[in-house]
């Protein structure tokens, strides 16, 4: 048996020099801004992305990848090794059709292949941990069978929990509700959004103010790890003010041995909107 490779989406925000590192495929998602179609982290990225839609007058929609673009790169790493198991890891099938395309796509090669399709539940970094974690087994010649056990054991130890801006983005977008939209635009009420274990978009609560919000989440994540050793990403849209702050504030609090940064990307984006900042955590 081969060495174990690993596909993921763009919608993992994973920083390309990482991917490339690790040996990770990625299949880009797409978003759009009127007649102009983008590949998501190929050819636009984050810093591009936030300044585009700084100026549109109008939200960028996306668009998941088709069955023929997983396909495609599932056969070539067949092609360049069919004796090596492939594990694809997307974001939550409950938010794209990403996973669904892949699951297409395996079904339509037509060589006996080994491939381990899985939808995360989750999204960006709160996937994209486990995609390096497996990438990084992979690379020290774990088996197929150990990498998705250290997946599953991730799935029950991961917490994210992301601010916005505005719930604006997320509403057109269809991923709440209107109600909860109009409750996040007044009164400086800041709602602490995180992904339940079916993977949608979730108001955990809701505080009067960034401090406030912030100060909840560590409330939120003590219960969960207490002083245990942990990991953490911390990641953002545009513009790391309130997340270096909230950084400081986890920092400060928890028994961190592992951390690492990363910007929000263009797919994910375009549903948070700019001034969101997320922090993921799990034990080590």
């Amino acid at each position: 048996m081969g060495k174990v490779r690993i596909v993921t989406d763009s919608t993992a925000d994973i920083p390309a020099e990482v991917r490339e590192r690790l040996g990770i495929e990625m299949v880009p998602l797409k978003v759009i801004f009127g007649q102009e179609t983008y590949l998501d982290a190929v050819t636009i990225n984050s810093e591009q992305f936030y300044e585009k839609l700084a100026q549109s007058t109008a939200l960028p929609t996306t668009s998941q990848p088709s069955p023929l673009e997983f396909a495609e790169v599932y056969q070539r790493l067949l092609a360049e090794d069919a004796e090596s198991p492939i594990i694809s890891i997307h974001l939550s099938a409950a938010l794209s059709g990403t996973y669904q395309s892949a699951v297409i796509a395996e079904s339509m090669l037509e060589e006996q292949s080994d491939i381990t399709i899985i939808d995360s539940k989750s999204a960006s970094f709160g996937f994209g941990m486990r995609v390096l974690k497996a990438a990084e087994m992979a690379q020290a010649g774990e088996s197929k069978e150990r990498i998705l056990d250290e997946i599953k054991r991730l799935d029950g130890e991961l917490k994210l929990y992301f601010l916005v801006d505005t719930l604006e983005y997320l509403q057109k977008g269809g991923r709440i509700g209107k109600a909860s939209a109009l409750i996040g635009s007044i009164l400086n009420i800041k709602p602490i959004l995180s992904l339940d274990p079916d993977g949608v978009v979730l108001a955990v609560d809701k505080v009067r103010g960034s401090k406030k919000a912030m100060a909840r989440i560590v409330e939120l994540l003590k219960h969960s790890f207490g002083d245990e050793p942990v990991a953490i990403t911390i990641a953002w849209t545009h513009g790391d003010d309130t997340a270096m702050e909230l950084c400081e504030l986890v920092k400060n609090n928890f028994n961190v041995q592992e951390i690492s940064y990363t910007t929000i990307g263009a797919v994910i984006g375009t549903h948070t909107g700019p001034g969101t900042s997320a922090v993921f955590m799990y034990r080590l």
